[in-house]
């Protein structure tokens, strides 16, 4: 038994279809999430801007009315 043993050659496995979608939609939805969140921080950022500007003049507004008010009574 000097010979050496024949090894089988065998075909290489195809990739299963529909793994290589699932991986492709996942890639795409990985994409969509990433662009979306960035989205989403520059309006939070916006909102948050604008949110405290509108607090600021109904406080200021406020103030105003009380000032009226007592220049009013007096």
């Amino acid at each position: 038994m000097s010979a050496p043993r024949r090894r089988i050659v065998r075909p290489a496995p195809v990739p299963d279809p529909t793994a290589l979608q699932r991986q492709r939609r996942a890639q795409r939805l990985r994409t969509e999430l990433a662009r979306d969140r960035t989205s989403l921080a520059r309006w939070v950022s916006r909102l948050k801007r604008a949110f405290h500007a509108m607090e600021r003049l109904q406080a200021r507004v406020a103030y105003l009315d009380r000032q009226l008010a007592s220049l009013e009574e007096s």
